[in-house]
């Protein structure tokens, strides 16, 4: 019995000392150089966003947002659609394939745009997050307020209408089936709108969501991140009432579960830098201990660094552990916008 107790004691010990070390946050996000397959621009259309999945042939999926570069730039609100992209590597490079989604015109809670996708895979079945907003403008009033902008009369409607929506589909190709309601409406401690989001499985079997709306009804508020959790991908999703970030401004969050350290990470655009926040059970969140995920300048293969006046929409492709693979990012520079798909390094 002695013997048995000197064997057990360190096996219980390395039990316990693997415990520590999946609870460590020792994440440490590095991007490699990048090379022109990293860059996806179009001469046509202002790329944005992305989200990148591996299709059941073995190709690799980037789904992005695009509209008519003639509209200009602020036709995002208005004439957004997503687009699908394919290419043998994660990181490109893309060629497009076809197009998702669209506005459905008419009386429809996405009747105007859709935008700002992020596609997963869960049990088989793909899901397709997306925002949309509703209106009655007819094309001359959308074009109208694209080239009006932020002072627009129309544009607060439009704004402030946005909300979270999902479509789902058996196939990478689609056809792909709307849902007829916003999967996520304001609620406290969001108001006025739900747009952003990005959801991941969790280790019970639900699944976690995040997501940006406004921090007061007021005009101008802070936008903050809130946290909900659902039994199915596509909700519904109780809202949480502690925020997960929401002391400062901060849009676009990717979020993904990292398998190996038993962690949920965030990453987000802080306009100065991309950061991180993470998690260990979905609900309470902190700044990680590597919190700064990338400056908003990268490194090329030719030793140069690509800068723009605006840097948003961050996101990564992870393996199956929930180790990013690949970090996604836009950029606008003068009338050229352009995604980035740019390798990671792993470190398990």
């Amino acid at each position: 019995m002695k013997n048995y107790i000197l064997i057990l004691i360190p096996i219980i010990l390395l039990s316990m000392m693997g415990c520590v070390q999946d609870q460590d946050d020792s994440y440490r996000p590095t991007l490699q150089t990048f090379t022109e397959d990293n860059h996806f621009e179009d001469s046509l259309w202002f790329n944005w966003g992305g989200s990148i999945i591996q299709g059941e042939d073995q190709r690799y999926y980037l789904f992005y947002s695009r509209w008519p570069r003639e509209n200009g730039f602020l036709a995002w609100l208005t004439h957004s659609e997503i687009a699908v992209a394919s290419s043998d590597t994660p990181s490109g490079p893309w060629n497009y394939e076809y197009t998702a989604l669209e506005g459905r015109r008419g009386n429809f809670w996405d009747a105007v745009t859709a935008h700002n996708p992020k596609i997963k895979r869960f049990d088989g079945t793909y899901y397709l997050y997306y925002i949309s907003t509703r209106s009655v403008l007819n094309e001359e009033q959308l074009l109208a307020t694209a080239e009006g902008g932020y002072q627009h009369k129309n544009w607060s409607g439009l704004r402030n209408n946005q909300r979270t929506g999902v479509a789902v589909s058996n196939s990478i190709s689609g056809p792909w089936k709307r849902a007829e309601k916003p999967m996520v409406e304001p609620v406290e401690p969001l108001y006025t709108l739900t747009v952003n989001p990005a959801v991941t499985s969790m280790p019970d079997g639900r699944y976690l969501l995040m997501i940006k709306g406004d921090k007061f009804p007021e005009k101008g508020s802070p936008r903050i991140q809130a946290v909900g959790i659902g039994e199915s991908p596509a909700g519904p999703f109780g809202i949480q009432p502690e925020p997960a970030i929401k002391d400062f401004d901060t849009e676009d969050a990717s979020l993904w579960n990292d398998k190996t350290r038993k962690r949920f990470y965030a990453c987000f655009h802080a306009h100065t830098h991309f950061g991180m926040i993470t998690s260990t059970d979905g609900i309470s969140w902190d700044k990680a201990k590597h919190y700064l995920f990338s400056p908003k300048g990268f490194k090329s293969t030719t030793d140069s660094t690509f800068t723009a006046e605006r840097m948003e929409r961050p996101s990564v492709y992870t393996n199956d552990h929930g180790l990013p693979l690949v970090f996604i990012s836009s950029y606008r520079k003068g009338n050229t916008t352009g995604i980035f798909t740019i390798p990671m390094i792993v470190t398990e």
